[in-house]
């Protein structure tokens, strides 16, 4: 589904999603990955839901979000509270929806200029080498 006529590329929007993979910019991506307003999308080492651990969201921690968009594929999963304690106890809200849900909500908190982190769980994508 394409989501926006136009790209801005000051900041990191999505422009398109599908089962498969998402766009940042127009630029396709068919691995997890990290998005953020002002930094260009990063692999994000997820391979699928249940491979999330502790240290994972420690590199979004990293990134001192206000909050952060778990896209968890293409239905809506929630996580253990013992892996996102660590963002809890700084007060970051962690929303868990599926990816096309995420995305969506990620353009909007993004357009109102909140400090939000998308980090989408995309299945059987290998990141570049």
């Amino acid at each position: 589904m394409k989501l926006h006529p136009s790209i801005n590329k000051q900041y990191q929007t999505v422009t398109g999603y599908d089962e498969t993979g998402v766009e940042i910019n127009a630029e396709r991506f068919n691995y997890s990955l990290i998005v953020l307003p002002e930094t260009p999308p990063r692999p994000w080492p997820v391979a699928n839901f249940d491979a999330l651990s502790t240290e994972h969201f420690a590199t979004i921690e990293a990134d001192l979000p206000d909050v952060v968009i778990l896209g968890t594929g293409a239905r809506q999963r929630f996580v253990h509270p013992r892996l996102v304690a660590s963002l809890a106890a700084r007060r970051v809200g962690v929303e868990c929806m599926d990816s096309q849900a995420a995305c969506r909500t990620y353009n909007i908190l993004m357009g109102e200029g909140r400090k939000v982190t998308l980090a989408l769980i995309i299945e059987g994508g290998q990141p570049p080498a």
